[in-house]
């Protein structure tokens, strides 16, 4: 889904690279949550794994695709989304579908390891190191999910 500014606003990148997905990775030790977070690759601000939806996958596959390369994990993606948010770049809005992963593995070695740092942090410190306010009301969301 691409959202211009306003009508005569042309996208800088093709139209599917607006429509994104993302997970929030998990840990659950017990009754105690931790989520894994990646730096971005440029500004090295704390994020959760997310990128464009390629055409050939759904964004469930995508989300799976991005979590083991962006930041070398995998496990369990609950199928329905969990929340959305939308956010500004290349000329337009990005619109992007988050799931809850289960982390059920940590990767010692995975594509974006050189461009990125992994790390676990608690539920309470992951939404105040978040790099993007976006991103922290999901994050949020999850924190008030876990402790109703």
């Amino acid at each position: 889904m691409f959202y211009a500014k306003d009508q005569f606003d042309m996208p800088d990148k093709p139209r599917y690279y607006y429509n994104q997905s993302a997970v929030i990775p998990f840990i659950k030790e017990g009754s105690t949550y931790k989520v894994v977070l990646i730096t971005t690759r440029k500004k090295k601000r704390w994020t959760i794994p997310k990128g464009i939806v390629e055409p050939e996958l759904d964004s469930l596959e995508s989300a799976r695709k991005e979590a083991e390369e962006e930041a070398g994990i995998k496990g369990y993606i609950e199928p329905v989304i969990f929340d959305t948010f939308e956010y500004n770049k290349w000329g337009g809005t990005c619109f992007v579908k988050v799931y809850l992963m289960e982390v059920h593995e940590l990767l010692n070695q995975w594509p974006e390891e050189i461009y990125r740092e992994r790390r676990i942090f608690s539920v309470e410190a992951a939404v105040k190191v978040i790099g993007r306010e976006e991103i922290r009301h999901v994050l949020q969301k999850f924190k008030e999910q876990i402790n109703s």
